[in-house]
């Protein structure tokens, strides 16, 4: 049995950063850990790969020989995937005794919340290599400044976590940067304010959630207290 994080979240969230960090982390504190980098698109990595899907399949590749644009190329990338998942497994199963593993993904949301290549991959894994996995979304801080964006980034993890069906996790990012984004709105920091605020979004859209239970989008609000969590008091077990 092996544990991992599946590493998601919208272009330019800071998915590869994270991954570098948590895996100096993780070796800081006497931890094996690998990355798998399963983002074709992603050429420039500030991290040591132990598995990289470039190996089998280049983005640039699909899009010259198929004449697809960078979206419909991920999803031919992760389809490829899905069909070759022999050859993942095969990088995989050497580092399952005693590595963390990271799997940094593309940042196309609609691979999480509406196709199902990228989750059958991560299904595939679970199953045939007894994997325990955890979704960790991120979701870059930038969107807690504006109560519109806000909502869209609830929904949006709430539709990821749906179909994903995995623990999950949302973390802010770029949270050092948040300062220059403005005053934050401090006034939809509980769940019945973030229901308020969706009635109020619905009602200038034309109630378009008016068939959405509220609960759904409480249910997905992020937290907005500090995580305490000791990261040494299972080293070996999460």
């Amino acid at each position: 049995m092996a544990f991992g994080q599946v590493v998601i979240g919208p272009p330019g969230s800071g998915k590869t950063t994270y991954c570098n960090g948590m895996s100096q982390f993780l070796s800081l504190i006497g931890r094996k850990v690998a990355v798998i980098n399963l983002d074709p698109a992603n050429d420039a990595l500030p991290y040591d790969c132990a598995v990289n899907i470039e190996d089998l399949i280049k983005l640039s590749d699909v899009m010259n020989e198929h004449s697809l644009g960078p979206n419909g190329g991920l999803v031919y990338c992760m389809d490829y995937l899905e069909k070759n998942i022999d050859w993942l497994q095969s990088k995989l199963e050497p580092l399952l005794k005693d590595h963390y593993l990271l799997f940094d993904f593309p940042g196309q949301v609609e691979l999480f919340f509406l196709h199902s290549n990228a989750k059958n991959v991560i299904m595939k894994l679970i199953k045939k290599l007894n994997l325990r996995l955890t979704a960790v979304h991120l979701v870059d801080a930038h969107l807690c400044s504006d109560p519109g964006k806000y909502v869209s980034a609830l929904l949006l993890t709430l539709s990821t976590m749906l179909h994903l069906e995995l623990p999950h996790i949302n973390v802010l990012s770029k949270i050092d940067l948040i300062e220059s984004y403005g005053k934050l709105d401090t006034s939809f920091q509980d769940k019945e304010s973030v229901g308020n605020l969706v009635k109020l979004i619905d009602r200038t859209n034309g109630y378009i959630f008016a068939g959405m239970e509220s609960s759904a989008v409480e249910f997905s609000k992020i937290a907005v207290r500090p995580v305490d969590w000791d990261y040494y008091r299972y080293p070996y077990c999460c």
